[in-house]
């Protein structure tokens, strides 16, 4: 196959040229149109590669669509998949919680179910990107420990983070938007509230500390990519450096995006804060941190389309020094290289091609026509 007539986006720069794709895998970039017949002509367009998603929680709304309501896992997995192509994302993390701040929640009902389904989706072919599974560990949960280690001898796991989302420390030091967040989410009286936060501390004094390190330690052994989750501190990424995490997550400060920046771990953001222009807890906004130089890998977390919609934005800020080929790594080959998947999120010689046509309007709206997965059309 033959793409030409495209505006490709290389790891830094972009050109003008063609690519030639045989049997899943870029054989070659040329400069210049080609004229052989059946070459797909990109009118000029932009072609990327395929996206990379390291933490998005998205699958889980297909599972349980609304309260009460349980819907078939598979067809659950597939909705979700077929949303995450049609954003350019081919390769995306599934994140799937081990642990809540609370009992019985939808979330931990699901995680079988999610688990199983990924799986048999899997096996019969019906996926259109390629999924791995992230765990992400709430460590203050009393389960979580005994979860981790239940998933690990039934499926195969590509990441793993460690997060605690106990009141008055990292995402939530400010205790105001603990409370609004919580108490809108559950519908909590005041003193409902107030019984709730001094639960979630009592268990993150208990359980926290040991279950991050056993976790950390057992990754390390196997050699699963270590997560981070909400450092906002020095001591924090001290700490998660000294437990052998490579990818920081939605570190909450600027004190710790420089120490985490500076100790060699990849600083992840949301790409939700770049395309609203901040975070929704109040924590530092990530255009502040591409401003500063330390910004590494965005993520969609809850919002698919945001991955390239945030990419683009930052292209198009001043207040950094992103152009396109930069910013477009930060969701292609930085992400990749950050989880050891060093075959692809590029275009380059011997890469998978993963490939992704976008469109650009006059009013810098992106729209992506195409999505190729190991060279074939999926979208």
């Amino acid at each position: 196959m033959i793409l030409t007539n495209a505006r490709i986006v290389l790891s830094n720069e972009v050109v003008e040229g063609s690519l030639h794709i045989e049997k899943g895998v870029i054989q070659s970039v040329d400069q210049g149109l080609s004229s052989l017949p059946g070459a797909i002509d990109c009118e000029g367009d932009l072609l990327l590669p395929g996206l990379v998603e390291l933490h998005t929680d998205n699958m889980e709304k297909y599972f349980t669509p609304r309260p009460g309501v349980t819907w078939p896992g598979v067809s659950a997995v597939k909705t979700h998949d077929a949303q995450m192509i049609s954003a350019g994302i081919t390769s995306v993390f599934d994140a799937v919680s081990i642990g809540d701040v609370i009992e019985g929640s939808e979330r931990l009902a699901n995680l079988s179910r999610m688990v199983d389904a990924l799986g048999e989706a899997r096996r019969r072919g019906l996926m259109r990107a390629d999924h791995l599974l992230h765990l992400r560990c709430e460590v203050s949960h009393a389960d979580t420990l005994d979860n981790f280690h239940s998933l690990m001898q039934r499926t195969a796991v590509q990441l793993v983070s460690v997060m605690d989302h106990s009141p008055g420390q990292r995402q939530f030091a400010n205790l105001a938007k603990y409370r609004e967040y919580y108490q809108g989410k559950y519908k909590l009286s005041d003193a409902e509230l107030e019984a709730f936060i001094q639960r979630q501390q009592d268990a993150s004094a208990r359980y926290s500390d040991s279950y991050r390190r056993d976790i950390c330690d057992y990754c390390r052994q196997q050699g699963i990519a270590l997560a981070s989750h909400d450092d906002a501190t020095r001591a924090h990424v001290e700490e998660s450096v000294a437990l052998g995490m490579a990818i920081a997550e939605f570190p909450t400060t600027l004190e710790a995006a420089q120490a985490a920046h500076k100790s060699g771990m990849a600083v992840l953001m949301g790409a939700p804060n770049v395309v609203r222009g901040g975070s929704h807890s109040g924590n530092i906004a990530a255009h502040v941190l591409a401003s500063e130089g330390l910004l590494n890998v965005l993520s969609s977390d809850y919002y698919p389309a945001s991955l390239l919609e945030g990419a683009f934005k930052l292209a198009d800020l001043e207040s950094n020094d992103y152009d396109l080929a930069r910013a477009i790594a930060l969701v292609t080959r930085r992400p990749a290289d950050a989880a050891g998947l060093t075959n692809r999120g590029r275009i380059e010689q011997g890469a998978r091609a993963d490939l992704v046509w976008a469109r650009q309007d006059a009013q810098r709206e992106v729209h992506v026509e195409h999505v190729w997965k190991d060279g074939r059309r999926v979208f």
